[in-house]
């Protein structure tokens, strides 16, 4: 799945996602923050190999939101509160996925429109990430619907382009 990604975009990785990818992989078991950038450079063949100036201070910050947590030996495990993340961003990637895979299916036009909006939709994770704890139950279900709200945007204007590009005069 992530090697697939790396393919699509080659070595421009956008902001955030290296937050994102730690949580992935440390749903599997402990990584020490050596072993995660190695990890990142197998996983994506060489394409994207974080430094450590990179992920030491990402992992900090995850450690300060109690996303994750050090274990005796220097490694890095997730957290319930983690896990709980990790699983909604899961659910919005699915989403963005499915309709990422229509794009895709558009040619160039498609997939100038996808890139673009997976470097936002990242941006935006990020954003909400960071600042999730912050956030009422409101804002978070305000910002939920404006998610599905624009995804389903994305849907019937993709759907519009490939009724277009089939009809046949």
């Amino acid at each position: 799945m992530i090697a697939d990604w790396f393919q699509r975009v080659g070595s421009s990785v956008p902001r955030g996602f290296s937050r994102y990818y730690i949580l992935e992989i440390l749903k599997s078991k402990p990584y020490s923050g050596k072993e995660i950038i190695d990890h990142a450079s197998e996983q994506s063949q060489g394409i994207w190999k974080p430094s450590p100036g990179l992920i030491y201070p990402l992992l900090g910050r995850l450690l300060d939101e109690g996303l994750i947590d050090e274990t005796k030996d220097g490694k890095y495990q997730i957290t319930s509160k983690g896990k709980s993340t990790a699983e909604d961003v899961e659910k919005i990637h699915d989403v963005v996925r499915k309709q990422l895979d229509v794009l895709f299916r558009l040619g160039n036009i498609g997939r100038f429109v996808a890139m673009d909006t997976l470097e936002k939709i990242f941006s935006m994770g990020s954003l909400l990430s960071s600042n999730a704890e912050n956030m009422t139950r409101q804002e978070t279900e305000k910002y939920r619907k404006f998610l599905q709200s624009e995804l389903e945007k994305l849907d019937e204007k993709s759907a519009k382009k490939k009724g277009k590009e089939f009809k046949v005069e």
